[in-house]
């Protein structure tokens, strides 16, 4: 009689993610499985910092979508002053703080909240950000109501730096006061880097 062999059950933690620059260089961490979750590639995360590297030390950033945490931990390892972390998925953020405690890094946030509520809700105007990650999930139109709340509800100020990653055919739509500093076409994905201005 043949032996049944049994299916192995599905780890939900068997994705890796590798942080390419800064203190923790060539530290790998995981991140769970969660839909709509698809981190930001090694060779954008290499762009977008370079780009970034001159305003990124002792930044205040804002991760909004975080996910596997690439951009804010990248952000983190590469002398950010503080990032807070935001997900709804309940999973993904232990992992978000499990990974910061793998890192003995005590200057990462991590919230368990839907970004655009918790954009709605938060009162911002005395401390904007310095860095604003925005990477949502794609085909859901997060990113418009995302940069209008940042706008609007004082999360930015003048030189504020706000990165997007959106599908490569979607147009981007921003506030009139944020200019496209400069942009980038990988694959299906289109991302830019925008500065506030006055």
């Amino acid at each position: 009689m043949p032996r049944k062999t049994k299916q192995k059950s599905r780890n939900t933690l068997n994705n890796h993610l590798r942080i390419i620059g800064g203190q923790w260089r060539g530290r790998k961490l995981q991140f769970p499985d969660s839909e709509g979750l698809r981190p930001t590639t090694d060779r954008v995360r290499e762009t977008l910092f370079n780009w970034l590297a001159p305003v990124i030390h002792n930044a205040r950033c804002l991760d909004l979508f975080s996910g596997s945490g690439a951009l804010g931990l990248e952000a983190l390892s590469r002398g950010a002053a503080e990032t807070i972390l935001i997900d709804a998925n309940p999973k993904v953020s232990e992992q978000l703080k499990s990974n910061l405690n793998q890192l003995g890094c005590t200057f990462g946030k991590v919230l368990t909240t839907d970004a655009i509520s918790w954009l709605d809700d938060a009162i911002c105007s005395e401390n904007p950000f310095d860095v604003i990650f925005v990477d949502p999930p794609f085909n859901r139109d997060l990113v418009k109501p995302c940069c209008e709340l940042l706008d609007t509800k004082g999360f930015v100020e003048e030189g504020s730096y706000i990165y997007i990653e959106t599908e490569s055919d979607l147009p981007l739509q921003i506030p009139e006061s944020w200019h496209v500093h400069r942009e980038k076409k990988a694959g299906q994905v289109s991302y830019y880097l925008c500065i506030k201005q006055g």
